[in-house]
Order: structure tokens, then C-alpha cells, then sequence
């Protein structure tokens, strides 16, 4: 059996594969997005968010702005901690007026399904054994398993590779003879709780100490989120709520911080990986999101690198649909990765500027300390901080 035809084929219902089809139906395009998880899954997984200016910008010019204006909160700055002293970044004076908005990944999410759904879209949750054939074609098509047993088949014009880091359809190109995947392993992990109390700080505190760095954070104005950096191997066994507790205030408490503790009803141990796979296309097959690069959770900015790619990709898609010209939309992977490649590198940078590295020496944490003395007394240096964490334009 054939589904009718959709000019863009979608795998993945995540940020990336979601709002890739939100702005092709804005510019009158079909498609047809495939999401191996049921929608109460993919709107129940629980995932922090911080969203760039841009991402914010995006959101509301395209009529999803409603929950985002009232549930968000705008922060227009940050706090890093050294020394047991703060020193505030503070991004509005920076940046002109820009900020970013604590807004949960998942709350995305569900804007994104009602606005599709309320828009027509088709999203086919809970299938499986989803295979995507003859992408160097000019006729792909896509192979799955409804919800009832049944195979079926949607052909497209295009396909839209957002199946999340466990990606399949990034294996479709072929490596190493056209796709390299460059890859870091960090030394260190983020040991995460979610816990029911007032916050501690009105913005985001990065703490670089000698026990190793503390995140923390924000979920609602009673749900608190908070980060450890712990060893890569540790478990959620060997954390106690009294050691939880006490490892943040000797992390973090000082001049002009406390911690406020409250009941922890979530701990998860979270890894640091960098990647990047190049091209992110072949044939008809487009990457977007995770499925060709993730970032350490360090700078925010996932969801937001997500984001950029599709918001260039629906470009090019839609010029080859409105006038078939292929040229930006062949000059896609040359477009997305200058920024994907800036993003890292921040990521990659206060990462390397906040934690504790296992071997570290006296020394190594002294320089650490310099450098951070340096951006944070410098106007240029926080400057540079201040627009890589919000975010450069998308246009």
C-alpha cells in the first residue's frame, strides 16, 4: 500500500524535524513527518532549555510565540563564579537589547505538535522499521511500520535526515569515501538533578571550582535545575540528597551566593560529546540537528543549532520547490557549517574554561582562573561570551 505522495519527507518529530515542517508548510510546502516514539513520549521527555534570541524571534514571527511569552523566562545575562566571587555577564548592555529565554525543550515540542496539527500537518507517531530508499534519486521514498502492523511508503521529492544522535539516515552517506564524522570524547559529565525549590539565582551561574564545576539553573519558580560535573563512569547510586546538597554549596556558596535546597525528585548523569559529520547532505537526503552534529551542554545551544539549520534548510527547499533552482539548496552543508563550526568552538571553550580536567595540576587550575580573570575584566571578552551565548542572527 502507497500513502499519497508529500513533496518533503520528515524522519524524526524532534526540534529540528518539527519546525523544519512548520516552515515549509509557511511557505505552502507538504510534508510528512515519521516519529518511531508516540506523541505523549516525545512530549513527556523531560529536556532543559535555554533559547537564543534568535530562536525566541523565530518562534514568535511564525505564530509560536503564545505559551513562550507567558512561561518563559527572559534572562538578560549570566553569573561566573571563580574564586567564590560572581562576575555577571550581562547581555542587554552587551548585545543591544538581546537575551535569552529559559523555556523547556519539551514545551517546544508541544507548541510545535498543536501548531502542525492545528495547521494540518501530518505527523504519523509510533511507527517503526523506518528505512529511507534511493536518496541519490530523483524519486525517494520512505518504508515503515504503521502503528497497526502495516507497511507503507510515503514518496517525496526530498528528505529531511532529523532523527535525533541515533541517527539512521546520517549511515546513508557513505563513509569515509564522502562523509567524515569528527568526534570528542570529554573527560568529564554532568551529574543533573531536578529539584522541587525556590531558585537560588535570578539567572544562570557557571562555577569553576577546585572540586569541579556546578551549574545552576532554572526550570519554573519552583522546579530547580542543577549540574555537578562528576566522572564519566560515576553512578546516580553513589549520590546521596545530603551529598548532592553539600557538593553544590561548597561549589558554589560565597560572596553574594547561597544555595537553596529543596526535595530532589530527578537525577540523571548526562555525557559530553562534540561532533560533527561532513556534508550533512547526499543525493535528496538533508541532515538537521543532531542527527549531524551535537555540541556539550556548556553554551546552550542544541536545541538552537536545531533550529539554524532547518531555518536555512526550509529556504532552500523552498526555492527548489518555488522555482527549481538546487543552487542554495546544494549549498546547503557550505552554509550551515561556518556557524555549527563557531558554535563548537564556544561550546568546546567554556567548557574547557569551567571544568576540572582529571589531570589538572596546581598550575592548570591557576591558569584556569587567569583566563576567566581576564574575559571577565575585559568589555571585549565579555562581549565575546555575551553574543556567542545569545546567538548571532540567522539571516
Amino acid at each position: 500500500m502507497t500513502n499519497p505522495s508529500t513533496q518533503v519527507g520528515i524522519v524524526g518529530a524532534g526540534p529540528a524535524g518539527l519546525m523544519l515542517s512548520h516552515l515549509l508548510h509557511l511557505r505552502g510546502i507538504e510534508s510528512v513527518v515519521l516519529e518511531a516514539r508516540t506523541r505523549e513520549e516525545v512530549e513527556g521527555t523531560i529536556r532543559a532549555g535555554v533559547l537564543e534570541q534568535n530562536t525566541v524571534d523565530l518562534m514568535t514571527a511564525t505564530g509560536l510565540g503564545d505559551r513562550l511569552k507567558v512561561e518563559g523566562l527572559e534572562h538578560h545575562g549570566i553569573e561566573l563564579r571563580f574564586g567564590g566571587r560572581g562576575h555577571r555577564i550581562a547581555f542587554d548592555e552587551l548585545t543591544d537589547g538581546r537575551a535569552v529565554t529559559v523555556y523547556p525543550q519539551h514545551e517546544v515540542l508541544k507548541d510545535l505538535i498543536a501548531k502542525r496539527i492545528a495547521d494540518g500537518g501530518d505527523i504519523r507517531f509510533g511507527v517503526s522499521d523506518v528505512e529511507v530508499h534511493d536518496h541519490t534519486s530523483d524519486q525517494p521514498y520512505i518504508t515503515y511500520t504503521d502503528t497497526d502492523g502495516n507497511p507503507q511508503t510515503v514518496t517525496c521529492a526530498l528528505v529531511g535526515g532529523c532523527d535525533g544522535s541515533r541517527t539512521k539516515t546520517r549511515k546513508l552517506i557513505p563513509e569515509p569515501a564522502i562523509r567524515q564524522d569528527h568526534f570528542r570524547q570529554y573527560p568529564f559529565a554532568w551529574f543533573g538533578i531536578l529539584a522541587e525549590a525556590p531558585p537560588s539565582s535570578e539567572e544562570l551561574i557557571y562555577a569553576n571550582h577546585p572540586r569541579g564545576f556546578a551549574l545552576i539553573s532554572t526550570r519554573t519558580p519552583q522546579v530547580q535545575r542543577h549540574y555537578l560535573q562528576v566522572d564519566p563512569d560515576d553512578s546516580v547510586d553513589n549520590w546521596s540528597d545530603d551529598r548532592i546538597w553539600s557538593e553544590l554549596h561548597a561549589r558554589v556558596d560565597g560572596e553574594g551566593a547561597e544555595i537553596k535546597d529543596g526535595k530532589i525528585f530527578e537525577k540523571s548523569i548526562l555525557q559530553f560529546r562534540s561532533f560533527v559529520c561532513e556534508p550533512m547532505q547526499h543525493g535528496n537526503l538533508f541532515l538537521a540537528g543532531d542527527a549531524a552534529h551535537t555540541v556539550p551542554p556548556t553554551g546552550a545551544k542544541g536545541l538552537n543549532l536545531a533550529v539554524a539549520d532547518v531555518y536555512v534548510l526550509s529556504k532552500g527547499m523552498a526555492e527548489f520547490f518555488e522555482t527549481g533552482n538546487r543552487g542554495p539548496l546544494d549549498a546547503y552543508t557550505e552554509t550551515v557549517l561556518p556557524r555549527i563550526w563557531r558554535t563548537q568552538h564556544f561550546s568546546w571553550w567554556m567548557s574547557s574554561m569551567m571544568h576540572r580536567l582529571p589531570d589538572a595540576s596546581g598550575f592548570d587550575h591557576k591558569r584556569q582562573v587567569a583566563e576567566l580573570d581576564m574575559v571577565t575584566r575585559s568589555v571585549a571578552g565579555r562581549t565575546l561570551i555575551a553574543e556567542n551565548y545569545v546567538g548571532t542572527p540567522l539571516g
